[in-house]
């Protein structure tokens, strides 16, 4: 390689970095300094899903809820288009567009749909995907292609028999599996996914639900496993009882906190996430999409001024 191409090269892997930089800088789930200066809207176009888990349950809303799945509507790509216009020109301080469901994203074909509306009028923004990762290894040239530039796989466990008493089936390429066969399916695509996802150069947060008696104890091998494919950021998040799992014990803050240290050494742990709805925008905590004009402009004139204290 001659001086002249190696120069290239490490300009080009420098600039990389430090968009990458510049991105994990400005996500509110990334960065705990960044959830106080920077918003996210959630865009529910994905109602599809490919699995059942068997603490999910998307039937129902309420403005009181706060966790995946829930939406007050789903919206068309044009609609969500729309409403991204309204919520950027307003509230200039979300900097990150994300597809988080109400299903799968993965699963439904507005999505990309959405992204490249999105990508095509606003390229400064950063665009978000969260996915179960079933369809991740089949999807991975569509997210690419598309500029999904942050990803969040919920990986709940590596060992199929763990991950079978989680989930209630899984559908792939059609057809249904369920149990350890239905796990060994989802866990391989995940962890193939997880890895063309990194060696793409996007920024991986690993979102992981800790279920008592089924996966606490073996979430630190989640941990150990992700570390060693390069994911940048991992979230415990606390069993919400409910569906299949309504009769359960969520984990105390404690037992959650004391789980997080442990696999601290492994991987940087998010502390600060609030399970949001699959609608929400705002500031991380404060989702404006459940707030009263009085209320948002509030939150609007504090981010004004924050802004100008930068």
């Amino acid at each position: 390689m001659s001086d002249e191409t190696k120069n290239i090269c490490d300009i080009t892997v420098s600039g990389k970095e430090e968009e990458m930089k510049r991105i994990i800088a400005q996500h509110p789930c990334y960065s705990k300094e960044a959830q106080h200066k920077f918003g996210r809207i959630h865009l529910p176009v994905a109602p599809a899903c490919n699995i059942q888990c068997n603490y999910c349950d998307r039937k129902f809303d309420c403005v009181n809820e706060s966790r995946p799945g829930v939406t007050s509507e789903v919206l068309t790509p044009h609609e969500a288009l729309e409403r991204t216009r309204q919520v950027l020109k307003e509230f200039p301080f979300i900097k990150v567009v994300g597809v988080a469901g109400p299903g799968d994203p993965l699963a439904n074909d507005a999505t990309f749909e959405t992204f490249k509306l999105i990508k095509a009028e606003f390229p400064e923004v950063t665009l978000c995907l969260s996915t179960n990762g079933l369809a991740l290894p089949d999807k991975m040239p569509e997210i690419i292609e598309t500029g999904v530039d942050t990803l969040t796989v919920t990986l709940n466990a590596i060992d199929p028999a763990i991950e079978a008493q989680l989930i209630s089936h899984v559908v792939y390429k059609g057809k249904m599996y369920k149990g350890v066969e239905a796990a060994e399916i989802l866990i391989r695509n995940q962890l193939a996914g997880i890895k063309m996802a990194v060696d793409a150069g996007l920024v991986i947060k690993i979102n992981t639900v800790m279920v008592p008696g089924i996966n606490d104890k073996h979430i630190i091998e989640v941990a150990k496993k992700i570390h060693e494919m390069g994911v940048y950021i991992m979230n415990i998040m606390p069993l919400i009882c409910q569906a299949k799992f309504a009769d359960m014990e969520p984990p105390t803050p404690e037992e959650r906190q004391k789980l997080q240290n442990a696999c601290e050494p492994y991987v940087q742990q998010m502390r600060h996430c609030r399970q949001c709805r699959s609608d929400a925008f705002g500031l991380i905590g404060k989702d404006l999409s459940q707030m009263s004009e009085e209320r948002r402009n509030t939150i609007k004139m504090e981010m004004v001024k924050k802004a100008e204290e930068i």
